[in-house]
């Protein structure tokens, strides 16, 4: 199904309006698309009531409103707001600060962000490895990175506070160098060929070139490596969080503690051309659950942005998102789940120095420099038959020591005789379909929008992604990047959007 996103004017202001469904001759997933018969005309004027009144508040803010300069007290949510984002990560907060930066007057748009851990302990963000590259396989993917990486140097235009310290988000300049066999070299070729089409500085080397620039490195078994030049390296992803934070926070955005535990919704049923009856959505209200109370907090919004990561599909749920009957175009879940990554911090006083990169190596293990003395942090991901218990964020060691260790000590020699001084877990936001991101808005509950399913990129793709969902919103489409191929529809048709570099 397709939404048919209009252009209506109100005071000279274009915004988006879902004013129906558009009528195609395409199929998707099975079910026709052509036009839909919809049982209630009266749902839709509410429908486009709501848009109208959400895109005035960007005109203006009338002094009889019940908006107030003061945040609410104790964390709590207000009564109402014109956007509820779930999810407190670099994500979420991205999109709240590119929301208030398209504001035209402050305060026009009231946006809420709800993290259900504010002391961030089980977050992917703060738990990742920092890291940024422009070496991936998907052209979206790589001008996202191309522009994080101009976000990052110049961060504190974008994030500055008047009267605050600058940022400093501790970033190291160094390339990320990917390693491939025989087999995997005629696509890291092909990887090589889009990255250079799209702007992005990578060098192919010989494993005789390898070796000259990086003496350390045991070749064997490397056919082709490639490395990126500039605008890849890794930062404190704490620091990128609270830059993004603090900035939302003074322009405006209200932060609120609390577990988003459900929502109310209208909804009318539906007749497609093939005479089966499907249930269009429209949520009222995001129910959240107070913190260490028993109380809930109903917030009427007019959108809902899921940036909930890891537990996005959850989110996804409890707005009825594939809870439909089997094999209709209603089943079809949000493919995204928690999986568990491992990051250990090793110390080994001979190994690769200053000029150590971000290195893949061929089985798939990684390993970077973490500061000065020696010290690093590494990990691998499992295979999919080893994909470890989610319910709790323990550290296997053994896994370390049986399927990390042998490959580094591998490809250098100085490794053999490291050191682990430390290790957490932290949960990639993991799409299973394609490993790519979920972008946008749903075709079924049409006030609900994505933005989650990264698979481990989601970081430093956070600026670029904050921007681009706040351009749907208050413009009605992407204007710098186009990010309209990772929608939700392609879960419909069934063309997956593969990316080949996930690490």
């Amino acid at each position: 199904m397709m939404l048919r996103w209009c252009r209506s004017v109100i005071n000279g202001l274009k915004f988006p309006l879902i004013a129906g469904i558009e009528r195609t001759q395409s199929s998707i997933g099975g079910f026709s698309t052509s036009a839909w018969a919809c049982k209630h005309n009266d749902f839709y004027q509410d429908l486009d009531q709501k848009f109208i009144q959400f895109h005035k508040k960007l005109m203006e803010s009338l002094p009889s409103s019940d908006w107030t300069p003061l945040p609410p007290t104790g964390h709590l949510p207000p009564e109402r707001a014109d956007i509820v984002i779930v999810g407190g990560g670099v994500m979420g907060w991205s999109i709240a600060y590119w929301l208030k930066q398209k504001e035209n007057r402050r305060g026009a748009l009231r946006v809420v962000v709800v993290e259900r851990d504010p002391t961030y302990t089980r977050a992917s963000t703060v738990l990742s490895a920092g890291s940024i590259r422009q070496q991936f396989s998907r052209p979206e993917n790589i001008q996202m990175s191309l522009f994080s990486a101009l976000f990052l140097r110049n961060i504190n235009e974008y994030l500055g506070v008047v009267n605050e310290d600058p940022i400093d988000i501790q970033f190291n300049p160094s390339g990320y160098l990917f390693l491939a066999s025989d087999q995997g070299a005629s696509a890291l070729e092909e990887n090589y060929s889009v990255q250079r089409e799209q702007g992005a500085q990578v060098l192919l080397m010989s494993p005789t070139q390898l070796k000259e620039k990086f003496p350390w490195i045991n070749t064997d078994g490397v056919a082709l490596a490639s490395y990126g030049l500039e605008n890849e390296g890794w930062f404190d992803p704490w620091m990128l969080l609270n830059a993004f934070k603090r900035k939302a926070l003074s322009m405006g955005v209200y932060q609120c503690h609390g577990e988003v535990t459900g929502f109310t919704s209208s909804k009318r049923e539906m007749l497609t051309d093939m005479h089966e009856l499907v249930t269009l959505r429209r949520i009222n209200q995001v129910i959240v659950q107070v913190p260490n109370s028993l109380e809930s907090q109903p917030v009427e919004c007019a959108l809902v942005i899921n940036a909930a990561g890891p537990w996005s599909s959850h989110v996804a749920e409890l707005a009825g998102i594939g809870t439909g009957p089997a094999d209709s175009i209603e089943s079809i879940k949000l493919p995204v789940e928690p999986k568990k990554r491992y990051i250990y911090v090793l110390h080994c006083p001979d190994g690769p120095g200053l000029n150590c990169p971000m290195l893949i190596d061929t089985s798939g293990a990684y390993f970077r420099r973490e500061g000065f003395g020696g010290n690093y942090i590494a990990g691998r991901s499992p295979a999919e038959e080893e994909e470890p218990d989610i319910s709790n964020l323990e550290v296997d060691h053994n896994f370390f020591q049986e399927k990390v260790w042998p490959c580094l000590a591998h490809r250098v020699t100085a490794f053999q005789s490291l050191k682990v001084k430390n290790a957490w877990a932290g949960y990639y936001d993991y799409n299973t379909y394609d490993q790519n991101g979920v972008l946008g808005i749903h075709p079924l509950v049409n006030n609900m929008f994505f933005a989650t399913g990264f698979s481990g990129h989601g970081l430093q793709h956070s600026p670029a992604v904050g921007r681009g969902i706040a351009e749907l919103i208050v413009d009605g489409g992407y204007k710098t990047l186009d990010l309209s191929s990772f929608s939700f529809r392609r879960f419909l048709s069934q063309e997956p959007l593969l990316e080949r570099n996930i690490v």
